[in-house]
């Protein structure tokens, strides 16, 4: 079974950090406190849209026949989530990941 990356507490709903990343290999391990990436703070939905937009070759149309949507739909849920990364990269004080 595949475990979901958890990126908000579960106590308090605050976006985790990365404090610890290790190799499989070798066993080097490096600390820290790092943000997730931004890709990794969008939900699974979002995820999984961006990734069904880049292999459609960022075909909106071949999307919404895809799922059965209209292009309007699937262009406003496309909107929503370029919404949410601009807020992300503003609350983030970053201009790119």
């Amino acid at each position: 079974m595949a475990f979901k990356l958890p990126v908000h507490c579960p106590s308090c709903e605050t976006m985790l950090s990365v404090s610890q990343l290790s190799c499989p290999e070798c066993s080097t391990v490096v600390s820290g406190n790092y943000d997730l990436p931004l890709f990794l703070q969008l939900t699974r939905d979002e995820q999984d849209f961006i990734m069904q937009f880049i292999l459609n070759s960022g075909s909106l149309k071949e999307m919404a026949a895809q799922m059965g949507n209209s292009y309007p739909t699937v262009r406003n849920k496309l909107d929503d989530i370029i919404g949410k990364i601009n807020q992300l990269k503003n609350k983030n004080g970053k201009d790119d990941d």
